[in-house]
């Protein structure tokens, strides 16, 4: 009898999880997805903050944080000088690494100042909202179509910020332009000394229309639209050309073929034709959810989409695709993850329509 109490005690113990502790499982399990905020308008960024919220930018100004615990909208400041123009608008941020002792906030916005540009602004979070802004980095042409701009902060505290051709597509391959590349500056706005150009904030060049960006496995990576063919999922490569617009997606035409030879062109790691319309994008990999671990996820504005793209080893080749809620809520704009490993999802449909779609195991 004593040895079958001991036997009992011992499952207990070891058979079963205490709650709230991460499951082991590594078998693909059910995703359950339920929607958390509503009511928004166009949002276009969201990321996970280190105070455990989501924090937001709406294309009309608004930043706002989101408690992912009830789903309440708490608004930090409208940003009167934005001007939403088409596409434009208020549009990608950043959070710096060290927030809680620098707790500075990067966004990007159009506005208007002798036409219509594109500035990278910096603001201090106090607790309650933001201010002291500082203008890092402006006039940048700016369009109703095809301005960017996503923007990330690499662990040696470097900022990456992904600009549009604004409507010009000759604009990208020109070296003195900032648009259509992938621009990569100090934190203060200053350009850092190994960049490909002295004294030039372009990283890479010949971009029609980044809106994605992350950095993982010590890569950046990158999601771009094309045109009616050729959307794309990038490596970002210090220097590199990537084509726009002699190129659309890979060197697989004579004339293209010939142009990338003679122009170190940095081919896509994977593209779509027809198009998906290819925007915000993150990396998961954790347990919660397994069949996505070690993953590019992006959301998509076309048939409403998310993707989710399994990378290989190395993380520089994609292994398998699988696409999630097609035309469920609408378009989609952004991602981000929470270090629980949920997702969010925020769309991009317009008319006070929009939401923020809260993605988990379903166990």
């Amino acid at each position: 009898m004593l040895y079958k109490l001991i036997y009992l005690f011992a499952l207990i113990a070891f058979g079963c999880k205490r709650q709230g502790e991460p499951q082991d499982n590594t078998g693909p399990v059910q995703i359950k997805d339920t929607v958390l905020v509503r009511g928004l308008q166009y949002p276009w960024e969201i990321l996970w903050g280190p105070d455990g919220h989501i924090w937001m930018t709406e294309r009309g100004g608004r930043i706002s944080r989101v408690n992912p615990a009830t789903g309440q909208v708490i608004p930090l400041l409208t940003i009167s000088e934005v001007v939403s123009q088409g596409e434009g608008g208020l549009l990608g941020m950043a959070l710096h690494p060290n927030f809680s002792a620098t707790p500075h906030v990067f966004v990007a916005y159009n506005y208007n100042s002798g036409g219509y540009k594109e500035k990278i602004v910096r603001y201090t979070y106090n607790g309650a909202t933001l201010t002291q802004p500082v203008t890092i980095l402006d006039n940048i042409t700016a369009a109703s179509i095809h301005n960017g701009c996503r923007l990330v902060i690499t662990p040696d505290l470097k900022l990456f910020i992904t600009t549009g051709d604004a409507a010009n597509p000759s604009l990208a391959q020109n070296i003195n332009s900032l648009n259509g590349k992938v621009l990569r500056i100090h934190l203060d706005g200053s350009v850092p000394s190994d960049n490909p150009i002295p004294g030039n904030p372009v990283w890479s060049f010949g971009h029609r229309n980044a809106q994605g960006l992350v950095f993982a496995n010590n890569i950046l990576y990158s999601s771009e639209h094309g045109a009616s063919t050729d959307d794309e999922i990038n490596i970002i490569e210090k220097g590199r050309n990537y084509g726009w617009p002699q190129v659309e997606g890979f060197c697989d035409r004579p004339s293209e073929q010939t142009f990338c030879s003679a122009n170190n062109v940095k081919e896509p790691m994977r593209i779509w034709t027809p198009t998906t319309a290819a925007c915000g994008l993150d990396y998961y990999n954790h347990p919660l959810i397994p069949q996505w671990k070690n993953s590019l996820l992006m959301a998509a504005l076309k048939d409403a989409r998310l993707w989710q793209m399994k990378l290989d080893a190395s993380g520089r080749e994609i292994s398998e695709t699988n696409e999630y809620f097609r035309n469920k809520y609408g378009r989609m704009r952004d991602v981000c993850i929470s270090p629980q490993g949920k997702v969010y999802i925020c769309t991009s449909n317009g008319g006070n329509n929009d939401v923020i779609v809260e993605v988990r195991a379903d166990r």
